[in-house]
């Protein structure tokens, strides 16, 4: 298969490239293409039925920065139709170390050049062909397995890899320095899926050493994955430490992350005001739908410093800042907020207090409307 004469690949990948602001160099890829004199690799298609450990690569330098931006795209499966039906995508920042045989001189070539040049990585290599300019690049890559790395696997007794899950471990970067870091951590052994999960999960070396400096030894390979999936990065725990909230339990910390409370949600807070909250407090808060324009709308008509449990309770029963405001403007001023609560949940509203005001009933006053309003009296 070749850009000229596959439409639908070229298309792909061209959306792909373009979000990624690299669109000068695959217009140069398309008119070498046309030329005919540019193919992808032999080996990007396989017959049907086999696996195809072939995709397409971006790569984005930038001015100033010793990394660059990385980006592998992997299309498996095939409907009736002939169309890829999953596409696998990893993407992050790495060492112009690791693209050998590329030059910095070639990637910033100013008129575009082909390059060939390739990945390596403890599981396996990528062999990549494409071309670059002013910095951006992208083509294709095909892979071939690590024999030394499926031996080193056996040696330490976890097993042996098949080439599909080598290709998993490369796409990743799944090292035998990660397999050793589990080890010296006191982490269970794992086998070759749970390595292949783990790199699929984003679990890697920087994430279970970056985890060791901030305290945590879970031990469990499964809570590695856990942490991880529910979005507790080593940022999120770090930004937590710097809040006053160091050593969480690594429960509470999934906790935090599934119910939506971030660390500006919690500056927000704490530039209103609140300054001793819990984690909890923030979670029951971030339930409720309390946000700090919420407080921010009842400090605004006088009321000051509500506790998470007020606050709680005013959202839930929707006190709201517009219905204080209805009251003060029929002449109802600071209400107590267990009044709010009750006038809202017996169903006590502006309107409701308007129509029985017109009507001159006698000492309307909101005590008096609950009980007009219970008793159906309108």
């Amino acid at each position: 298969m070749s850009f000229h004469n596959d439409p639908k690949a070229w298309r792909n990948l061209f959306r792909r490239s373009l979000a990624l602001k690299l669109w000068l160099p695959l217009a140069a890829v398309a008119l070498v293409a046309a030329a005919g004199l540019y193919r992808a690799p032999a080996s990007y298609t396989q017959n049907e039925g086999a696996p195809q450990f072939a995709g397409q690569w971006l790569i984005e330098f930038r001015t100033g920065e010793s990394k660059v931006s990385l980006s592998l795209s992997y299309h498996s499966g095939k409907n009736r139709e002939g169309h890829y039906t999953s596409v696998h995508e990893t993407s992050r920042d790495v060492s112009v170390d690791i693209l050998q045989g590329l030059t910095r001189e070639q990637a910033m070539s100013a008129s575009g050049t082909q390059v060939s040049f390739q990945i390596k990585r403890d599981a396996g290599t990528f062999n990549c062909e494409g071309w670059f300019k002013n910095g951006d690049g992208s083509g294709h890559f095909t892979f071939a397995p690590s024999a030394a790395f499926a031996l080193e696997l056996q040696r330490r007794g976890i097993g042996a890899p098949t080439p599909e899950q080598q290709f998993w471990m490369t796409m990743q970067d799944t090292s035998l320095a990660f397999v050793d870091e589990l080890r010296a951590e006191g982490y269970e052994q794992p086998t070759i899926d749970q390595l292949v999960n783990m790199g699929n999960h984003g679990v890697n070396l920087e994430y279970v050493r970056g985890l060791k400096s901030a305290g945590y030894q879970l031990r469990s390979l499964d809570a590695l994955v856990r942490m991880r999936d529910h979005g507790v990065t080593l940022s999120f725990i770090k930004e937590l430490n710097a809040l006053g909230y160091p050593h969480m339990e690594a429960d509470a910390l999934v906790r935090t992350r599934d119910h939506g409370v971030t660390p500006e949600y919690i500056r927000a807070f704490t530039n209103a005001g609140y300054q001793q909250l819990t984690l909890d407090d923030y979670v029951g808060l971030r339930d409720h739908g309390v946000d700090t324009k919420f407080v921010e709308s009842l400090r605004a008509l006088g009321y000051e410093r509500q506790s998470p449990e007020q606050l709680r309770e005013l959202r839930d029963h929707g006190v709201t800042a517009q219905f204080i405001t209805e009251l003060k403007g029929l002449g109802y001023e600071r209400v107590p907020l267990e009044t709010l609560v009750r006038l809202r949940d017996h169903g006590v509203t502006a309107a409701y207090i308007q129509k029985m005001k017109s009507q001159n009933y006698p000492d309307l006053t909101l005590d008096r409307l609950i009980y007009l309003r219970d008793r159906g009296i309108n």
